[in-house]
């Protein structure tokens, strides 16, 4: 911005970014009205850039919990640094559930209306309803009309732009469901979706479907068989694989999570005793590292039932059947940080989504 080195006051322009850029952006929507020069530095690209940036090195988990006596759900953000709070969604008007999230959006679907789908920023209250796809198909998934995976794409370097997909096995009306692969991809730099369609042999559990991560451009599942994790290339509209690391054991009671760190792929595979945490360092060659492993013997007993959400360079997060757990890596300390009081329709883990906030134009 041409202001960046400039002086307003005591401090130069750049110290008071720097400062500001470590705000919670309810905070920061709040200064923009202080007066237009303050709103013009705090929409500036430079500063939104340095925001997201300062964004990127810090994570939090959303989770959806589901009430089941009252028939309704509410989004708990849980925060390493500032704690838990409420995320509500009424601002999209809409009996909503989450579907994934990237880089602090959500993808939504709606409940009561199926083939409506939202693209929201929770922090900033914006949103966008996606226009309905055209294709029959997309509703003709197996199983139940649903699609098999839901991601959503969103460089934090071009915050204006975004890709949502919907893939999965398609199912002629009358008939069972094929090996037919189908992909709905909506551009939001042209508002609209494109279709293609491949043969696929691999399959998902729920939690895989859940754990979508984009990195690299590239969408990553992690298959039901750990036998790869299946990349989607949305330049060219190609499914691509990324085999496991060679040293990772494969005994019986491991499981295997795919997560991002610090805009690395990371695999996390988890036994009764321990869990191994690998990066992949050069994604082209496919070069992993195990680069921690830590002991579960504090949460003797919760081992077989935690699942890593999201993970920073310090922190990871994982969710059990009714607890968000934080681990400090530098510290070797377990945190609990969230526990649900009442019963809730399913464990934590289905519905707990990686977030970060940062800020998105929509126009």
């Amino acid at each position: 911005m041409n202001s960046v080195n400039s002086t307003n006051g005591f401090f130069p322009d750049e110290v008071i970014l720097h400062i500001l850029a470590r705000l919670p952006i309810k905070s920061l929507f709040r200064f923009r009205t202080v007066c237009k020069y303050w709103y013009q530095l705090l929409s500036d690209k430079y500063f939104v850039h340095l925001f997201n940036e300062m964004s990127a090195k810090s994570s939090m988990i959303l989770v959806e919990i589901t009430e089941v006596s009252e028939f309704k759900s509410s989004l708990i953000c849980v925060d390493y640094l500032r704690g838990v709070s409420e995320f509500p969604l009424d601002f999209l008007k809409d009996r909503v559930k989450v579907r994934a999230s990237c880089n602090g959006l959500l993808c939504c679907s709606s409940i009561p209306d199926k083939g409506v789908f939202y693209v929201c920023n929770p922090m900033t209250r914006e949103f966008k309803l996606l226009p309905k796809t055209r294709e029959r198909p997309v509703t003709r998934f197996y199983p139940d009309g649903e699609a098999t995976l839901v991601g959503i794409a969103c460089n934090l370097s071009d915050n204006s732009k975004f890709n949502v997909v919907l893939a999965g096995y398609h199912r002629p009306f009358g008939y069972s469901p094929t090996k037919t692969f189908i992909c709905m991809v909506y551009d939001s730099d042209v508002n609209k979706w494109r279709k293609f369609v491949t043969l696929q042999e691999e399959h998902f559990t729920q939690m895989n479907r859940n754990q979508v991560v984009f990195v690299n451009g590239m969408l990553h599942w992690l298959t039901v068989s750990y036998s790869c994790i299946l990349v989607l290339d949305l330049e060219v509209d190609v499914w691509r694989k990324i085999y496991l690391p060679d040293k990772m054991s494969s005994g019986t009671g491991n499981r295997m999570y795919l997560l991002e760190s610090n805009g690395c792929l990371s695999l996390m595979q988890i036994s009764d005793a321990w869990m191994d945490i690998w990066v992949l360092e050069d994604y082209e060659k496919q070069d992993w590292r195990m680069v921690d492993r830590v002991s579960l013997r504090c949460i003797r007993g919760l081992g077989p039932g935690i699942f890593p959400i999201s993970q920073t360079g310090e922190c990871v997060f994982l969710a059990t059947h009714k607890q968000v757990l934080v681990y400090n890596r530098s510290t070797a300390v377990w945190k609990e940080m969230f526990a649900v009081k009442s019963n809730s329709a399913l464990p934590l883990w289905f519905s707990a989504y990686a977030f970060r906030s940062t800020i998105f134009s929509f126009h």
